[in-house]
């Protein structure tokens, strides 16, 4: 989940409310949060990221 707290972007755990990090914009906050799930995603499947370079 984002919300906007002290004019930053914040990602947060829906469940826990932990704290994921603090970004200028929205869309760096969004982009955070597609991280996070797809490394959610990744650790259910039994998968492992695909190194670049």
């Amino acid at each position: 989940m984002i919300k906007k707290i002290g004019g930053k972007y914040v990602v947060l755990s829906e469940t826990t409310g932990r704290r994921f990090g603090a970004y200028a914009t929205k869309a760096e906050a969004e982009k955070r949060l597609r991280q996070i799930e797809m490394f959610k995603h990744l650790r259910r499947s039994g998968a492992r990221p695909r190194r670049r370079g």
